[in-house]
């Protein structure tokens, strides 16, 4: 028995998994070490089995020269979706990480092996959280229901419009500081006013080293009122996720 398979589906085929392998390279938790690279690879190859009935005929270019700078574009367009996207869910990490700085737990962070850089404690616990909640919600079909939609506005032999890439990467960074600031600006606040409260004290009561106090209390109220982040997070979740699957459309020209 003989198998035979037509070139440019197949070139199609192989094109769609370059982008799509690009972006699971930035985009969390498939971005991690506790993904390994085989499995993105082969998570990779079945999305593109989406993509391929969506090609025209003839968009693909065969020859030599053109192959090349189409794949090349597809590295380029998989990452800049993966950033813009990476960009947007790392807001409630960092919202975690803002709750370290003003609550004193900075100096507790510690090398995590899986992302390969230094995280603090809380900033750690919520990405975990962040996480389990796109995975609880099926946040993470969203996304990828996102990614797979970028073939139908940028088709794999077309070339990508730049002229509002760096309005949407802007934005993207604007939404990510903006959100995370709302994540913690609740607790933020209550140590912002502990902090007014105890450099008062040190007025009132020079004697008191305030470095001693200081500390001990900030930890204590953080820990007591750590709680006060988590009910925004599956609501923030979500829109971070509506938000990445519009950046993807936009960025791509839809």
């Amino acid at each position: 028995m003989t198998l035979t398979v037509a070139g440019e589906p197949l070139l199609a085929y192989l094109l769609a998994s370059v982008r799509i392998i690009a972006w699971l390279a930035l985009v969390p938790p498939f971005a991690g070490r506790a993904v390994p690279l085989p499995a993105k690879v082969v998570l990779s190859l079945g999305l593109a089995f989406a993509v391929v009935p969506t090609v025209q005929p003839g968009s693909v270019p065969t020859a030599g020269g053109e192959l090349l700078v189409t794949t090349l574009t597809q590295v380029v367009v998989g990452s800049a979706l993966g950033l813009v996207t990476y960009v947007l869910l790392a807001a409630v990490a960092t919202a975690g990480s803002l709750i370290d700085t003003f609550g004193g737990f900075q100096l507790a962070q510690g090398f995590d092996p899986l992302s390969m850089n230094m995280n603090t404690v809380f900033g750690k616990l919520h990405q975990m959280l962040a996480v389990m909640i796109l995975f609880a919600t099926g946040g993470h079909l969203m996304v990828l229901g996102g990614l797979l939609r970028t073939f139908e506005v940028l088709p794999l032999g077309e070339a990508p419009r730049i002229e509002g890439a760096s309005h949407v990467i802007l934005t993207a960074f604007g939404m990510f500081f903006v959100t995370a600031v709302q994540i913690a600006l609740p607790l933020v606040a209550v140590l912002f006013v502990a902090d007014l409260g105890l450099a008062l004290l040190t007025k009132v009561a020079p004697h008191l080293n305030a470095m001693n106090v200081m500390f001990p209390a900030k930890i204590g109220l953080t820990l007591l009122l750590l709680g006060m982040s988590f009910p925004v997070l599956p609501e923030a979740v979500a829109r971070l996720v509506e938000l990445a699957n519009q950046a993807q459309s936009s960025l791509v020209g839809g």
